[in-house]
């Protein structure tokens, strides 16, 4: 980490949402982890969408304004897909909403993926065949770095279920999320960030009550 920005908020139980959410600080304040080349390096690594190995290979070479120019780009996808949620979540997505996914899928075209057939993983356990297919990502520039996160946005319009993507209740809180809770009431971004601020306002409100 760069030490520029507190960790992120990596609190929506989706890697889009998280993605959406890379812009908020604490407290609430803004906090832009995406504002230049290393810190979308950061927000990547720690949101586990590259090795850091891979962050370490572009860090190592002089491209800082490939770099920005990269970090430029995921900003504007994320404003596409902030406008994108706002429209649509808690709602079923209906025919003709793929008129709208021109940005993402002009990042998901210029993807470079390969696959290997290598030998299993002794150590994982749900995969007890001797070969498993792995696909492999090619890292030619800073411009690929979007592409796990397309990958991710894809997986969510297209396997997710938008009528569970909602806002955090929590006054002043922007956060979003993917309900994956049982009966689907969740309504904080995080019980340690909103949901137990709220329980205590709502304490103090009865006991001042008459």
């Amino acid at each position: 980490m760069t030490g520029q920005h507190a960790a992120p908020y990596l609190i929506a139980d989706h890697l889009a949402l998280d993605f959406l959410n890379s812009r908020v600080g604490p407290e609430g304040g803004e906090s832009d982890w995406l504002g230049d080349g290393p810190g979308l390096l950061d927000w990547l690594v720690a949101a586990g969408a590259i090795e850091d190995a891979i962050a370490r290979r572009f860090r190592a070479k002089p491209m800082a304004a490939r770099l920005d120019a990269a970090a430029a780009e995921a900003r504007a996808l994320r404003q596409w897909l902030a406008g994108f949620a706002a429209r649509h979540a808690r709602k079923l997505l209906a025919p003709g909403v793929e008129r709208e996914l021109g940005p993402l899928n002009r990042v998901l075209e210029r993807d470079a993926i390969h696959y290997v057939v290598e030998a299993s993983d002794p150590s994982d356990e749900a995969h007890t065949a001797v070969l498993r297919q792995r696909s492999v990502r090619a890292w030619t520039g800073p411009d690929r770095l979007l592409a796990p996160i397309a990958e991710a946005i894809s997986d969510l319009v297209c396997h997710g279920d938008f009528r569970l993507v909602g806002a955090c209740e929590g006054v002043d809180c922007v956060l979003m999320f993917y309900d994956r809770t049982k009966a689907h009431r969740r309504r904080w971004c995080s019980m340690a960030l909103c949901g137990n601020r709220a329980k205590a306002a709502a304490h103090r409100a009865r006991s001042r009550a008459p």
